[in-house]
């Protein structure tokens, strides 16, 4: 904006003088917002039809006598006062730069009345003409500048005012339309700072601002700063601090407190979104509580309000992720929004690394897998340190339980190649077992059979299925005739001093037949003869497989029936219905009945080889019994 001091800057030229008042220091910074010409014959023809605009500079262009007098000063009084309702700056009247005495002492007092000095000029008219047409260009730049500062400012508005990155945005914006250091901060926090070493230089307006008001505009240093509070009418705490090496104009007052105004309403946003985000993580976190209690219909009533109808369900299922705990709440966030409306999340207010995930289902419906996918794409951004396990689907009042396998399952998906295990009753067993020492104790179990190499072939495509199934079933399927399967098996159990008959054997054999045909071993390993291999006994002792075992049994544990006790049994008569019942005093249809029991809590298929084998080693890593048949004693003796 231009000045009296600015034309005398800027326009030596005009030799513009005051006239009066003789002190004129408190005139300089009159703003100039252009020049109004008008001609003495104008003046005399009426004053009060002359055209003045608002804050212009008003030129009286004809040469006036050496003193102005008669008709000539009462139209410069009338003209003088209606300057004064349109806030001119100044009067000037041609003539030479020296003659201060043009103006009658009647209009001088009434200059100092109206506060509007009067000025000489010696610059033809057609110079002022330019002075105009320079002031008004100014000022289109100074408007542009403006909206086009207002503009950039408004493009640093963020789509949503809790927007955590919004205020430092709007600080580097400002920082370089400035030329500025800029900072926001709290009492006990900087929010946002441009650059990053801004509070070093602030500090110290800051303080004292604390002391002398809300508002402050003042010298620090070299610095020039100005500081203003976000929101002082509510009492908050937030000050924008704003420094530069040159005073702040009017503009840069104006644009500061304009950013001044939208910082505020995105630090109540960040206020109230908080304390509302605050206030929800509480009600979840309450009604996971609930859940975990027992106790739904309180959790329903928790949830009412914030999710209706998302625990109307009376099954559910539970995930459980790990992260690094600096990466939870983030974490919890990104669940959140992956599975809104169909989940309730939160971080677990016990375990600073773990979030829990209670996805409510409906009975029958195992289809509904998105929430595990989305979980497990999750799970596969965080990286190496993150893990999950889940639940299988369990009554909204056994959710404890559900966390228990969750947690359980969590532990072995650390062992997956995904670092995702899904349900524990899933869980692979193999997978579970430490695979270095598992294929020491496979190699050495199956030794006799590889060093026969001219039959290892045969062994290794026969024997899996001759073990899974009954001979004459194994023969069709592997296309060959039944003796051969017999003969092939019982070679085996003469190489390997084993009963291929005895359920004990048979599950060891297998498993030892897919480590060492279907697992890689996990690195190069020692020759056999140097390296004392594991047990099996040995192998099973991992904690990993006790929370296995414990899972995989937890429900048959709960049926009303002695179902692991008829397991037992069966297995030690080598899954033969008839003496097992006879054993027990039990019918043979009950014996069945129980069989069928357990492969519905165990999820696994009894008549097959897998099935058995998790069964066999569940009940016995889990009760000591049945036993593991001597597996160990017939390697050593193979050996």
């Amino acid at each position: 904006m231009s000045t009296l001091r600015s034309l005398f800057a800027n326009e030596p030229d005009l030799e513009l003088t005051f006239a009066w008042p003789l002190n004129s220091a408190n005139c300089h910074e009159a703003k100039v917002t252009g020049v109004s010409t008008v001609s003495v014959t104008e003046l005399l023809a009426g004053p009060t039809r002359v055209r003045l605009k608002a804050n212009s500079l008003v030129l009286v262009a004809s040469v006036l006598p050496l003193r102005i007098r008669g008709r000539t000063a009462a139209a410069i009084e009338v003209l003088l006062q209606r300057m004064a309702k349109q806030r001119c700056p100044a009067l000037v009247v041609t003539g030479p730069a020296d003659n201060r005495h043009v103006f009658p002492q009647s209009l001088r007092d009434l200059s100092d009345d109206l506060g509007i000095p009067l000025m000489v000029t010696s610059a033809p008219t057609e110079r002022w003409s330019d002075v105009h047409e320079g002031i008004m260009n100014r000022r289109l730049a100074a408007v542009e500048r403006r909206a086009s500062q207002l503009n950039l400012l408004m493009q640093q508005l963020p789509a949503q005012l809790a927007d955590p990155k919004a205020m430092q945005h709007i600080a580097d914006w400002l920082a370089q339309a400035l030329d500025a250091q800029v900072l926001v901060s709290e009492p006990t926090r900087v929010l946002a700072s441009s650059p990053s070493t801004a509070a070093e230089h602030l500090a110290q307006a800051i303080i004292r601002q604390s002391m002398e008001g809300t508002h402050h505009v003042g010298q620090t240093a070299a610095l020039h700063t100005q500081l203003i509070s976000l929101a002082p009418s509510m009492g908050a705490e937030t000050v924008l601090a704003v420094a530069t090496r040159v005073p702040f104009s009017a503009a840069d007052g104006g644009l500061i407190r304009h950013v001044a105004k939208i910082l505020g309403l995105i630090d109540q946003a960040r206020r109230e979104y908080r304390a509302a985000s605050d206030a929800t993580h509480a009600a979840r976190t309450a009604a996971v509580e609930l859940l975990m209690d027992g106790e739904p219909h309180k959790a329903r009533r928790v949830m009412g309000g914030l999710a209706p109808g998302l625990l109307e369900t009376d099954m559910a299922r539970v995930f459980v992720i790990e992260v690094a705990a600096a990466l939870r709440d983030s974490a919890a966030r990104r669940c959140e929004s992956a599975t809104a409306g169909q989940a309730l999340v939160v971080a677990d207010p016990r375990e600073p690394r773990r979030v829990l995930i209670t996805q409510p289902a409906y009975v029958g419906d195992r289809a509904e897998s998105s929430v595990a996918n989305e979980l497990t794409r999750i799970v596969a951004d965080l990286g190496p340190d993150a893990s999950m396990g889940g639940s299988g689907v369990y009554s909204l009042s056994l959710m404890a339980d559900a966390l228990h396998e969750a947690v359980a399952a969590q532990r072995f998906a650390v062992h997956q190649p995904n670092a995702v295990t899904l349900c524990a009753q899933d869980t692979d067993f193999v997978s579970l077992l430490p695979q270095r020492d598992a294929q020491r104790w496979a190699r050495r179990l199956l030794d006799p059979l590889i060093r026969q190499r001219s039959q290892w072939d045969q062994f290794r495509e026969t024997l899996p299925t001759a073990l899974a199934y009954p001979y004459t079933v194994a023969a069709r399927r592997l296309d060959l005739h039944r003796n051969t399967v017999t003969r092939r098996v019982a070679r085996a159990a003469d190489l390997l001093h084993l009963d291929l008959g005895s359920v004990s054997h048979r599950t060891a054999v297998g498993l030892a037949l897919e480590l060492v045909t279907q697992r890689e071993p996990p690195a190069p390993l020692p020759r056999m003869e140097t390296a004392q291999p594991p047990t099996l006994r040995s192998l099973l002792a991992s904690p990993q497989l006790s929370d296995w075992a414990d899972m995989l049994l937890r429900s048959a544990r709960g049926d009303r029936r002695d179902l692991l006790v008829t397991a037992s049994s069966w297995l030690a008569c080598d899954a033969h219905v008839e003496p097992a019942a006879r054993a027990l005093g039990l019918s043979d249809a009950t014996v069945r009945a129980h069989i069928r029991a357990l492969e519905s809590h165990m999820s696994r298929d009894l008549g097959s080889l897998s099935g058995l084998r998790d069964l066999q080693f569940s009940l016995h890593i889990a009760t000591g019994s049945p036993d593991l048949g001597g597996v160990d004693a017939g390697q050593y003796a193979a050996a």
